[in-house]
């Protein structure tokens, strides 16, 4: 017998959750990598998620559904705020400085690093062989994607930006697996709020630490507003509960669309290099998508 979710069904309401999450922050790497022409990493990443703060409360309180969130809501909350959000923020946005929006796209999404593992251990769920394969044909296309023998790897920060989005990637699937170990009792859009404005407490020390003569200019103040009350929230949200609801497996190799999307709204954007690589990365990642949902 199965068990946890791995076991049951995919739905096509939780698959398109994972469609639209990925549509947003794959699109949404340009758009950060374009913005840091005018503002700093850390500050653009504050403002992300204060707006996303901001715009999630009103939206709730509009609603009359904005409350403080219950005891057994506040794991949740912490997990997701403090490394889903905050610390994957952080990192992804020092390494935005460094590495094509494209890259950051592909190894900062590769939870399936890290999360089948994960599922598997600490969950205790069964991956049928074919989802194995699954995650194997979207690992070979995140290497394909990330083409490490295109990069100059003497150049300083290369390797410590690579390094930083890894563990990017792990910090998000540790959210996912104590957002699936210890769920809420409040849906995840009520406590959204409060996992954004956790999210700052990381994120503005290290700002004013890092970046004490940084901010947000006139050019980049569209960008930090769509991506502050649209991409971030409404993304974060989809992904969210796609990695709770999808099994392990799936939700993993879904979020590797996020890479596709990115690497070519780079390319049409900001007109990063699309090659072979790209095409075949791409293929082989909505190849594992596909074993993945049918598995």
């Amino acid at each position: 017998m199965r068990n946890g979710v791995e076991g049951q069904g995919v739905r096509l309401r939780d698959l398109r959750l994972l469609v639209l999450g990925v549509l947003l922050f794959g699109g949404g790497w340009p758009i950060t990598k374009d913005a840091l022409q005018d503002a700093t990493p850390l500050w653009f990443a504050v403002s992300r998620a204060g707006l996303a703060a901001l715009g999630a409360a009103v939206l709730l309180l509009a609603l009359g559904r904005l409350s403080w969130p219950g005891r057994r809501d506040w794991p949740a909350v912490l997990a997701v705020g403090l490394l889903q959000l905050g610390s994957f923020f952080a990192l992804t946005h020092i390494a935005l400085a460094v590495l094509p929006s494209g890259r950051i796209a592909v190894l900062s999404n590769v939870t399936i690093y890290w999360l089948v593992p994960l599922s598997v251990l600490v969950l205790g769920e069964q991956v049928s062989a074919r989802r194995w394969m699954a995650a194997g044909l979207a690992l070979a296309g995140a290497a394909v994607l990330v083409g490490p023998w295109a990069m100059d790897w003497s150049q300083p920060g290369i390797v410590l930006a690579n390094g930083l989005l890894i563990t990017a990637a792990l910090l998000w699937s540790i959210s996912i697996i104590t957002t699936r170990r210890l769920p809420p009792v409040r849906p995840m859009m009520e406590l959204l709020p409060f996992c954004f404005a956790t999210a700052l407490l990381v994120l503005l020390p290290l700002a004013l630490l890092r970046e004490p003569t940084g901010g947000i200019g006139a050019y980049a103040l569209p960008h930090a507003a769509f991506v502050g009350f649209v991409a971030a929230p409404v993304g974060t949200w989809c992904v969210i509960e796609a990695g709770r609801r999808l099994p392990s497996t799936v939700a993993s190799v879904g979020f590797m669309l996020g890479p596709v999307i990115g690497v070519a709204t780079g390319a049409l954007w900001l007109g990063e290099t699309v090659g072979w690589d790209v095409w075949l990365g791409g293929a082989l990642t909505a190849a594992g998508v596909v074993v993945a949902v049918r598995g």
